[in-house]
């Protein structure tokens, strides 16, 4: 996925699949997926898209969301990571890393606050590779999965990855977070499997009912998958940008990075994602059956304009303070 900013450039004919920006919904200590009826879960999370989003979410999510904060208007999914922090070197004290619009997004989604990028690929970036590959089949309502977990404490599988940006530059990826202030801010990336058991709409770990047949690249050629796993369905990505570039003055040269996840993550390696399908009707379907373009499904979904979607709200469930200086984490014991 290195420069991939240049690539859709260059490849610009052969896309096949979806890109599209998500305002920020909330932050809040929820979590539906990993941690469902908890009120409040164990750590912070950015969330995005659909504004049925509460503590417990089963079944059809798009019959009872009436909102999206993403580009896409037939798209009430929700889509939610982990929330970076600056950990004070001095006094230890907590403040929440602000979240900027991708970059390669800013000229096509005015009216964006904050948010991520999601992706849905057919099998790669290049329509060419459909051909040798089964039709994709999208998820079923109810379907949800996690990538990643925070108890990680090795090299991430991958898609999971970070680039330090320097003005337009992504720089190279890594499994951890930067050793260095970025200018730019830190860019994360948290790629899903894309093989279904065409079973399970979620499994125990949220994750044994997917699997990922990539092994170097989270944007390269799949193989294909396996009889355990039969079903291709969309590869989700999801891009996040966060604003480091505010607390770089606070990092005093040579010292360990000062950033930390909402689960006093020092390390990089427990980055993850949750992803809870709520896409309305055949909307996603009808995308991943063109092939001939990338971004709007060749012109079959209905896009809203971002100053509309930035106004989907859902209300502050746990009523905790996420942001400004904080003595420690919510959530966590001092």
């Amino acid at each position: 996925m290195k420069y991939l900013t240049t690539t859709l450039a260059l490849l610009a004919p052969v896309h096949a699949g979806l890109r599209f920006p998500c305002s920020t919904l909330t932050f809040q200590r929820l979590d539906p997926v990993v941690e469902p009826g908890s009120s409040p879960s164990s750590h912070v999370h950015h969330i995005v898209g659909g504004n049925a989003f509460n503590s417990s979410m089963t079944g059809d999510v798009a019959t009872r969301a009436s909102c999206t904060t993403c580009q896409m208007a037939d798209d009430f999914s929700n889509y939610w990571t982990a929330t970076l922090y600056f950990k004070h070197p001095s006094n230890g004290s907590y403040h929440r890393v602000p979240v900027l619009p991708v970059q390669p997004l800013l000229g096509g989604s005015q009216g964006a606050v904050g948010g991520l990028t999601v992706y849905y690929t057919q099998f790669d970036l290049n329509k060419d590779n459909l051909k040798s590959q089964p039709p994709i089949k999208t998820f079923p309502p109810g379907f949800r999965m996690t990538v990643g977990s925070p108890t990680a404490s090795s090299k991430p599988h991958v898609g999971l990855r970070y680039q330090c940006l320097t003005g337009q530059s992504r720089g190279a990826e890594m499994s951890d977070f930067p050793t260095k202030p970025c200018t730019g801010g830190i860019f994360a990336t948290q790629h899903f499997p894309a093989c279904w058991d065409g079973v399970n709409l979620d499994s125990p770990d949220h994750q044994s009912h997917m699997f990922n047949t990539i092994r170097s690249d989270g944007f390269t050629n799949a193989p294909a998958c396996p009889s355990t796993h039969p079903i291709r369905t969309p590869q989700v990505t999801y891009e996040t940008v966060w604003d480091t570039s505010k607390f770089n003055s606070l990092w005093p040269s040579g010292t360990p990075n000062p950033f930390v996840w909402s689960f006093e993550g020092t390390s990089g390696y427990g980055t993850h994602a949750d992803y809870m399908f709520g896409w309305k009707g055949d909307a996603l379907q009808k995308a991943m059956d063109k092939s001939e373009c990338f971004y709007d499904g060749c012109g079959s979904i209905t896009k809203q304009a971002m100053s509309k979607a930035s106004q989907c709200t859902v209300k502050d469930f746990v009523g905790e303070v996420t942001d400004g200086w904080l003595g420690k984490l919510p959530g966590m014991a001092m």
